[in-house]
């Protein structure tokens, strides 16, 4: 069945909403029922889902159109959190076998569900009062309630695959609301990822000082509790005893942080529902000066203690951290200079600092020595110059793993491109580190469920979600599995060319291309070596001129966007005055005819190379777009002008962009990395010159084209074209 949503009536409120499959099969199982049986179900009976997204969505719509007194989404969300904590306490504590109470029959009158959800959310106050306050209430009206138990009550909220909350807040709370502080969540296969490698013991401290609602320590909490269920169970101990040793190891080593109150509130609730974590939650300000913490909070949390924490940070450029008690307590809040290759901190402080840095030192200082760090951060830190010195932070420690996450990962509500790093506190590097390269891992940029390709059919295998991130899973817990996403590299490799990016060194791809190049009779041949021989040579583009120069003029600037087709665009919008191309274009930067130009940096273009015809010498190029120039057309490879504008536009060459291309922050860049692009020159020297040939005779038409257009400008007027 193709999954698309399909219209199904709420069979408790007479709602019609649109369901998925997924969602559809799980209503089935009550198929046969007697209509008034229908919501007296058991425990057992209640279907774990993979996303409860269009279900939450389903709940949005109906509050923000009928519900009485909220319409907001952060305040609808709130009040959704309760009805989530008396479905989640319900499903605790019931026996399997037994009729839930969290559950909508037909026959009943929305009065008596109500009052049914209403006992068991005075109960959970009872029984958790650290978590629900007396004075809190369920504020939805009753038309309400009774929705949301009748989208609800199939599902087990407890065995879901995803974090239920986030799914919540991803669908109630918009981008700007939450990433106004950088809090994303994390997909729950991502956070598997990070606890299989960690491997977390009943003996390990373990703490999540960015913990939002929890979902690191509570997929950490289910990774321990089923060792020791594997543990005791093989030692004879009761189901009781065991119970109880998994409550002392949840309320004794697990601790969290987060600076939101309505979160870490979240996160109590869930880590006491699930197995009570709930002492070892503390709202607080991770990156202040431990001793202005409440304290409760210093009894509780205390700089290197922990053997284990895991995170994923709140990030972003213009989040800013400021404050001389705050900053001075980091290393990284200083300014570092690079002396004799190595970068040393100086004694300025910055002014401000970005808190995914900061976080970074905040836990190592909560680690042991020895101690083992999971943290989620961009792509940037791990090979952009700017950052070097936190490459060379890390070069300190042990540097075990990092996993290239796919740029979809927090899409669409960040567009960050991240990686996994996984470090021991002051342990010496070891000789290989372990990376993995997920190219997706279950959703589109959109947030859409993406299915994997199937390359022999051609198309779309409906039956199998893309998700990378289980298959590195899968091959780091089988050490006989086929290797095609986790690899190793020498750590002094990576760490001498200030590259930690998975992908840069995953030579699956490379080995692809040279069987293909190989099978084609041609020889890789770097640009470098092109460079290297007095080939060719580069240089930059010009720069940028001020905004309020461009239209004003009559000399192309040519962005990112205008090489395209291979060819150069020239926008009207963008002409600046001659003076000012003057100014901008040195000497040693005019074009001539036959230059080639590429792309290197950009949102979605780098690659596209264009040739300078003879009509687009005198234009500004932004600092984005590289200049090539072949010195001599007469050479051992055959490279002329047009046979290298072919092999930067062979599909071989396009193939490696995904190797060299690496993200800073949102924005991808080649870099200096272009350099090392293979090109698949022919080994017939024949064939060279046909193809060289073959493209000569493209350009000499496009060329006279824009010549006779140029004629009919002159001559009927300055037309736009």
């Amino acid at each position: 069945m193709a999954n698309t949503d399909i219209k199904i009536t709420n069979y408790i409120s007479g709602v019609e909403i649109n369901a998925t499959p997924e969602e559809i099969e799980a209503v089935q199982v009550f198929v046969g029922q007697r209509v008034e049986d229908i919501g007296q179900f058991k425990r057992s009976d209640l279907k774990p889902t993979h996303n409860l997204k269009s279900t939450f969505k389903s709940i949005r719509n109906y509050l923000a159109a009928n519900n009485v007194g909220a319409a907001r989404d952060e305040v609808l969300a709130q009040r959704l959190i309760n009805i989530i904590f008396c479905k989640t306490y319900d499903e605790k504590y019931t026996a399997p076998d037994a009729i839930v109470r969290f559950r909508a029959g037909i026959g009943e009158s929305p009065r008596d569900i109500e009052e049914r959800i209403l006992g068991l959310f005075d109960e959970l106050k009872t029984k958790y009062p650290d978590i629900i306050e007396k004075e809190d209430k369920i504020t939805l009206d009753t038309n309400s309630i009774v929705f949301i138990v009748g989208e609800l009550q199939n599902y087990s909220l407890m065995n879901c695959e995803r974090d239920v909350v986030a799914d919540a807040f991803e669908t109630f709370i918009d981008h700007a609301l939450k990433g106004g502080q950088g809090q994303f969540f994390t997909p729950r296969n991502v956070v598997k990822l990070i606890v299989d490698i960690l491997q977390p013991g009943e003996n390990d401290r373990i703490i999540d000082p960015a913990c939002g609602s929890g979902g690191f320590l509570i997929e950490t909490l289910k990774s321990v509790w089923s060792k020791m269920d594997e543990k005791y169970r093989k030692l004879g101990w009761k189901y009781h005893e065991i119970e109880k040793e998994k409550i002392g190891v949840a309320t004794k080593n697990f601790r969290g942080i987060d600076k939101d109150n309505f979160l870490s509130k979240v996160a109590k609730a869930y880590m006491n529902l699930i197995g009570d974590g709930t002492t070892g939650i503390f709202c607080e300000d991770s990156l202040e000066e431990p001793k202005k913490w409440k304290s409760e909070t210093n009894v509780k949390i205390q700089l290197e203690s922990f053997d284990i924490v895991l995170t994923n940070p709140p990030f972003g450029k213009e989040i800013k951290v400021v404050g001389k008690e705050k900053l001075r307590q980091f290393d990284l809040a200083h300014e570092w200079e690079k002396t004799n290759g190595v970068f040393v901190k100086t004694d300025k402080m910055k002014e401000d600092v970005q808190p995914q840095i900061l976080f970074i030192e905040r836990c190592f200082q909560l680690l042991k020595t020895g101690g083992k760090l999971g943290i989620i951060l961009p792509e940037t830190f791990f090979h952009a110059p700017k950052l070097y010195y936190i490459l060379d932070f890390f070069k300190k420690h042990n540097v075990m793993w990092v996993i290239d996450l796919p740029h979809n990962t927090f899409r669409p509500l960040c567009n960050a491109k991240c990686c996994v790093l996984v470090i021991q506190k002051g342990v010496p590097q070891q000789e290989k580190i372990n990376m993995g390269v997920a190219v997706e891992m279950g959703h589109d940029h959109n947030g859409k469920p993406m299915y994997r390709w199937d390359y022999k059919t051609q198309t779309v295998n409906k039956n199998e979600l893309w998700d990378d991130i289980d298959s590195i899973i899968g091959e780091i817990e089988d050490s006989g599995a086929k290797k095609q996403h986790t690899f190793d590299v020498n750590s002094s490799t990576a760490f001498n060319q200030k590259i930690l990016v998975p992908r840069y060194f995953w030579n699956s791809r490379e080995k692809e291309i040279e069987r293909i190049a190989k099978e084609q009779n041609c020889s890789l041949v770097t640009v470098s070596d092109l460079i290297k021989n007095k080939i060719i040579t580069h240089f930059d583009g010009h720069g940028s001129p001020a905004a309020d120069n461009k239209g004003m003029g009559d000399v192309p600037y040519i962005r990112v966007k205008d090489i395209v087709n291979w060819d150069v665009y020239k926008d009207p919008t963008a002409l600046i005055p001659y003076r000012v191309f003057e100014e901008m274009r040195k000497g040693s930067k005019r074009l001539l005819e036959k230059d080639l130009l590429f792309v290197r940096r950009g949102s979605y273009r780098i690659g596209s190379v264009a040739l300078v015809s003879p009509y687009d010498t005198e234009v500004l190029l932004t600092r984005e777009i590289l200049v090539m120039r072949v010195l001599k057309e007469i050479n051992d490879y055959g490279i002329t002008p047009y046979y290298l504008i072919y092999l930067f536009s062979h599909y071989l060459v396009q193939m490696q962009m995904y190797n060299k291309i690496l993200m800073e922050t949102t924005l991808p860049n080649i870099g200096g990395r272009w350099a090392e692009l293979r090109l698949p020159i022919h080994n017939d020297k024949a064939m060279r010159e046909r193809i060289g040939e073959k493209i000569k005779s493209v350009f000499d038409k496009k060329w006279d084209a824009q010549k006779t257009i140029l004629e009919i400008k002159r001559e009927l007027g300055n037309l736009t074209t």
